[in-house]
């Protein structure tokens, strides 16, 4: 029988989050809604990722109102999000009253599908969220990262598709974050995915390495139930592949989508005059990246090391930061590199490269994640390493959050009359240092073009200052929640 590949369009987030520095204003997204509704997509992912951070720190937005805002736009359509698990939509572990919380939140805003991953694949970082997501009767989609290494293959992945089955997930993506997935080897892996589990399958991959529409093609063929795409016009580079491609291609075939290719063009042609606003947050990465093959690393953490190297005056480091990524992964115990661990990688790297001496020096999160507060890595770790870092203090076996102490109350507390709902406790409590002055301003009573001036000069004052304090990056507010009576590590302003 002939069975319709069903499509979620990434456009109103992963999208622009890869190719427009997650910059998009909501007032951009709203023109195209009405059409987008009609269309039948499976989901649009428009929520979570970096986007919750952005909206505050660069657009002068609440992310929450955003939600709501696009959720009255789009009724009929199912709405989707990126959760990290324990770290939300952050970049580092959160308590488990703040983690039920915002899913709670989350879901009553309009949230209907939560996709939920961990960086580590660390399914015990992922139980939480899964949930409470469940318990409101929402759909948990539990999230498989797809990487390469020694120690990943298709019976590691598939097994872990079993634990996440077994834990309520109602279906399964396989999240190729750096564009790594090959047509043969996709077609394997979605075999043996469905030969095993009873769920639908989705996938999501990446345009990175170029072959992102082959990649979707083979999956296809192999039975998968759901694909990622991206409207053309936010498409490719590090982004999706282009939804009318996949669509055209499949028309008259047992896997058409049936979705309309006319209704497509249109919204087509309202982001690509949309994407000439944001030309100046391009990634300047022009097509096909094959340094993804060999070096594992997503387009969105290629900008950054652009960028840390840039404001250290050693861009001509670039290739030997690629270089020694692949060697600090492997010491580290191969995680997938994607948020946060992508980070943590990336700059232990650039450190050893531009000091010239490994492990010179070794940030708060680089300590914390030798000292398992991250997760269980899926290899072991270098002990002569892991011992020069942590020295004698304990390794943690157990999931991290449970050395959490609880800290919703405690953020309600200091935010004070800034906050007039749950909504911006959360915010707070996920990014102190970015959540209140945007509260501050909102209480001033500032319309969001104020806003969103206001954010920028902050930010540039913020530029500023960390020059004048030796070029250090801003590492986020000390946290009111600790590890086991240990100050745990403050979120990283930076995130793919």
């Amino acid at each position: 029988m002939a069975k319709p590949l069903a499509i979620t369009d990434t456009v109103l987030r992963d999208a622009h989050q890869s190719l427009l520095a997650t910059r998009m204003l909501t007032e951009d997204m709203l023109p195209a809604t009405a059409e987008l509704d009609s269309v039948g997509f499976h989901s649009l992912e428009m929520w979570g990722g970096a986007t919750f951070d952005s909206a505050m720190r660069f657009l002068g937005e609440d992310p929450w109102v955003r939600l709501r805002t696009l959720r009255k736009a789009l009724p009929n359509t199912r709405l989707q999000m990126l959760l990290r698990g324990q770290n939300l939509v952050g970049y580092r572990h959160y308590p488990d009253d703040v983690v039920e919380s915002f899913v709670v939140c989350a879901a009553r805003g309009g949230i209907d599908i939560f996709r939920i991953f961990d960086a580590l694949n660390d399914a015990r970082n992922m139980q939480k969220a899964m949930e409470i997501a469940k318990r409101e009767g929402k759909h948990v989609q539990a999230t498989i990262c797809y990487t390469l290494s020694p120690v990943h293959s298709n019976e590691s992945f598939v097994a872990l598709g079993e634990e996440l089955a077994d834990m309520g997930a109602d279906s399964i993506c396989v999240k190729d974050m750096a564009g790594l997935l090959k047509p043969y080897a996709t077609y394997e892996l979605i075999v043996a995915l469905k030969k095993r589990l009873a769920i639908p399958i989705q996938l999501h991959t990446h345009y990175t390495s170029g072959m992102a529409s082959m990649v979707l093609l083979k999956a296809a063929e192999a039975g998968v139930d759901i694909v990622d795409t991206a409207i053309s016009s936010l498409a490719l580079i590090t982004s999706q592949a282009p939804t009318e491609s996949i669509v055209s291609m499949l028309q008259g075939q047992a896997r058409d989508t049936g979705l309309d290719l006319g209704r497509l063009a249109k919204i087509a042609r309202h982001f690509q005059d949309v994407r000439k606003r944001y030309q100046r947050f391009e990634s300047g990465i022009a097509g096909v990246d094959v340094n993804v093959l060999e070096f594992q690393i997503p387009g969105g953490m290629l900008s950054n090391l652009v960028s840390q190297l840039r404001e250290q005056g050693a861009e001509d480091r670039y290739m030997d930061v690629l270089q020694e990524v692949p060697r600090v992964r492997k010491e580290m115990g191969y995680p997938p590199l994607v948020t946060p661990s992508s980070q943590i990688v990336g700059t232990q790297a650039t450190l050893n490269v531009v000091l010239g001496e490994r492990y010179k020096v070794v940030p708060e999160e680089v300590r914390n994640y030798f000292r398992g507060f991250y997760g269980r890595p899926p290899a072991e770790m270098n002990a002569v390493i892991q011992g020069n870092i942590i020295g004698d203090q304990e390794q943690i076996t157990c999931r991290p959050a449970d050395l959490i102490e609880p800290g919703l109350a405690k953020a309600r507390e200091e935010l004070g009359e800034l906050a007039t709902s749950e909504e911006d406790v959360l915010s707070y409590a996920l990014f102190p240092q970015v959540a209140r002055p945007f509260l501050e301003l909102r209480q001033k009573g500032l319309e969001r073009k104020e806003l969103l001036a206001a954010a920028v000069v902050l930010r540039l004052l913020k530029d500023r200052e960390q020059k004048r304090n030796g070029g250090q990056a801003a590492r986020g507010a000390s946290s009111p929640w600790k590890w086991a009576g240990r100050r745990n590590p403050a979120g990283a302003p930076w995130g793919i």
